[in-house]
């Protein structure tokens, strides 16, 4: 088991997270915090010989698509499915009164 979270383990790391926690809540986050905790010990117990490091769980390496110069904004396409279109603009209700 990992080390126990305390009230003082708690308290640090509500402030660096901008939380009041009541009682209540701060228990419910020690227990919480000692589960993830408990599981994260339970990883480090795994047998991880001969597996490589990796960044993600994909065979893939920075695949992108190739830019595509077009010369259109894509503007008509945008305002093709508007409720209400003016020229080259969306309109809208006024929001702000003058």
């Amino acid at each position: 088991m990992t080390k126990k979270i305390d009230d003082k383990t708690i308290a640090y790391v509500s402030t660096l997270a901008s939380l009041e926690l009541l009682p209540e809540e701060k228990e419910s986050a020690k227990k919480d915090l000692s589960q993830m905790l408990d599981f994260v010990d339970c990883l480090s117990q795994l047998d991880t010989e001969g597996v490589s490091p990796m960044s993600n769980v994909f065979n893939e390496v920075n695949v992108f698509r190739e830019d595509e110069v077009v010369n259109s904004d894509g503007s008509e396409a945008t305002l093709h499915n508007a409720p209400e279109k003016k020229d080259r603009y969306f309109v809208v209700p006024k929001t702000i009164e003058p």
